[in-house]
């Protein structure tokens, strides 16, 4: 439709933008109140930018002899960005519903771990599993966070350890960033578990000699794009000097710097990852006080997962104490066979419960924070002129209901828009 726009959505009680001045994250007192319009409508142009947003009598008038493709009265209804969900390991086989009983019967991670369960059960299932069969589930599992308002998510390979494993993985993920309209940021993790029969040293040799070179290869020619690279650096899996080497043979390819540190002990993770340039370090639960000002000083974003200090009874990662030193906080769902959540209204509700959280931290964590710790704030996590249309519209006279409602989404969310378009409507 030439001339025309893609969707109006008009009068909305309440149209959270997040920030409103191209900020990039928000950190401390930024995180006091967000950026929220009351009575306001949007525009998303045919190429899936946002091209207006203000008071709805404003908008009306501007837009007044155009035409649109769609057009939903939003009155008494509440719009904000689409969620980003900041860490993910969404590509597998083999439940581990067992192990869940297991856990609550008083077994540790790492006693499953070590007993053969946990990531081995699943790394040998997925080895087993068709590429077909292994983007199926994945693709509903992707369906099923859509229709909870994710409309970007990172995605971990990580299931294969070996090369052919790790590639089949990472297939199955470009073909859903081809296909699907969930954005997705993709991340090579072969250095998630160190595989039966080999050292962490021998891994980190495979990965660096044989894995990434591969990859280099794969991107250059335009069949796999990976933005990221990730390595579980943890007592008895992968120590220091291996994730130091992994990481920055990484970074040499052009990955961003995203991955798991300090989570079941304290590793020192943090400090490494802002020598090394991390955009993102993960999970954090045993982070030290340097680690905290290291990262705050380097802007590297801490990715706080609420629901797996829940499930496996960990301490609480400490964040409001990285509030409070200026880290740039982001939240992810760290969908697992281990942490089986798709929802990141519920990963938020936690995030405000158990990590004593306010719900405008907790929303920007989910959003533009999340964002950035992808590398897409620029693009994603705002309604702002020029950003992506993704957003989602909630049934509500006022936002915070999507975190107070725990477990309420499904009824909460009326419309999920990316790029304009309508991806999921109730």
């Amino acid at each position: 439709m030439a001339g025309g726009h893609r969707l109006l959505l008009e009068n909305a009680r309440q149209v959270v933008l997040v920030c409103a001045r191209g900020e990039r994250f928000l950190a401390r007192d930024a995180l006091r109140s967000l950026a929220v319009l009351e009575g306001a409508s949007l525009v998303v142009g045919t190429d899936g930018f946002i091209k207006a947003i203000g008071p709805a009598d404003a908008i009306q008038k501007q837009f007044s002899e155009e035409t649109f493709q769609e057009r939903i009265d939003c009155t008494g209804k509440c719009i904000l960005p689409g969620l980003v969900d900041a860490h993910t390991h969404p590509v597998w086989a083999g439940e581990r519903v067992h192990e869940f009983a297991m856990k609550l019967a008083g077994a540790t991670y790492m006693d499953i771990h070590q007993a053969g369960g946990g990531i081995n059960f699943t790394v040998e299932r997925t080895r087993q599993a068709s590429e077909e069969a292994l983007f199926s589930s994945f693709r509903q599992r992707l369906g099923c966070m859509m229709r909870a308002g994710t409309t970007l998510v990172e995605c971990k390979s990580g299931y294969g350890l070996n090369l052919e494993t790790e590639l089949k993985m990472l297939r199955v993920i470009e073909r859903a960033r081809r296909e699907l309209d969930i954005g997705i940021s993709a991340t090579y993790c072969g250095a998630h578990s160190v595989p039966k029969g080999k050292t962490a040293a021998e891994a980190a040799d495979d990965i660096i000699n044989n894995h990434l070179p591969k990859l280099k290869e794969l991107g250059r020619n335009g069949e796999i794009h990976v933005d990221n690279i990730d390595v579980f650096c943890e007592k008895g899996v992968f120590d220091l000097d291996s994730t130091r080497r992994i990481l920055q043979s990484g970074k040499d390819i052009g990955l961003q710097i995203n991955f798991h540190g300090d989570e079941l002990h304290p590793m020192k993770a943090a400090e490494l990852g802002v020598e090394l340039g991390a955009k993102a370090i993960s999970h954090l639960e045993e982070v030290s006080d340097e680690g905290i000002a290291a990262m705050a000083a380097a802007r590297c974003s801490a990715v706080l997962l609420p629901t797996t200090a829940y499930m496996l009874r960990l301490k609480q990662p400490r964040a409001r104490k990285m509030l409070d030193e200026g880290v740039i906080v982001a939240l992810g769902s760290d969908f697992n066979p281990n942490a089986y959540c798709f929802s990141m209204p519920m990963v938020m509700h936690l995030a405000c419960v158990n990590m004593r959280m306010s719900m405008p931290e907790a929303l920007a964590a989910a959003t533009i924070n999340a964002a950035y710790a992808l590398g897409k704030s620029h693009t994603h996590g705002s309604l702002e002129v020029g950003k992506q249309g993704d957003l989602i519209i909630i049934n509500s006279s006022r936002w915070e209901h999507l975190i107070y409602q725990f477990g309420g989404h499904h009824e909460l969310i009326d419309y999920v828009i990316a790029k304009g378009k309508v991806i999921y409507k109730k």
